[in-house]
């Protein structure tokens, strides 16, 4: 369980977030934390959120950011929020270190979503982007299915094929969360 002052990182991406608020503490009503990537690092995927807002504020560096059609980069000051059902992805736009203030509403099952696939990243569990195997990844994303979906495929597509794959990924031995070996990226 996240807490607050927490910091995971992701080495793969090369993501360090850093919570300011958890779920916990909230109600469950947001998530906030503050997001550290390093130059070139970007987040693993682009995404949908089907039921949540994501903020994003620039506190230093570039952020390169691509919401809908709209690819956009922000500095410091600088501000963009991204509404439910809306895919998006971003990145390190700049030469130097990028942080942002990130908040997420309601928080929902993002936390457990962010330590698993931190914790397997640090495990040496995800391919070179991130991600880990298509078993292991459908039982992650069957469990966190009102968080996190791809863009472009509809949710009822993305449901019947996780009905098939999550439970042989269950099978497998893979569940939905992952505890990690230790505590090296997970101070």
């Amino acid at each position: 369980m996240i807490r607050k002052g927490q910091l995971v990182e992701n080495p793969v991406t090369g993501e360090c977030l850093i919570f300011h608020a958890t779920s916990a503490e909230t109600g469950g009503a947001f998530v906030r934390f503050e997001t550290v990537v390093r130059p070139r690092g970007t987040v693993a995927a682009a995404h949908v959120h089907p039921y949540q807002t994501e903020r994003f504020d620039v506190l230093s560096g570039t952020l390169g950011v691509k919401s809908g059609r709209r690819k956009a980069e922000l500095g410091a000051g600088e501000s963009v929020e991204i509404e439910p059902g809306v895919p998006h992805r971003f990145w390190n736009a700049g030469d130097d270190e990028l942080r942002f203030l990130a908040e997420v509403s309601p928080a929902l099952q993002f936390e457990s979503l962010i330590e698993t696939m931190f914790a397997l990243a640090a495990d040496g569990k995800t391919n070179r982007k991130g991600m880990p195997n298509p078993f292991r990844l459908a039982v992650i994303a069957n469990h966190h299915f009102d968080v996190v979906r791809l863009p472009l495929v509809p949710g009822a597509l993305q449901k019947a094929a996780l009905a098939c794959g999550a439970p042989l990924g269950r099978l497998l031995g893979y569940r939905p969360t992952y505890e990690p070996a230790g505590d090296v990226a997970f101070a």
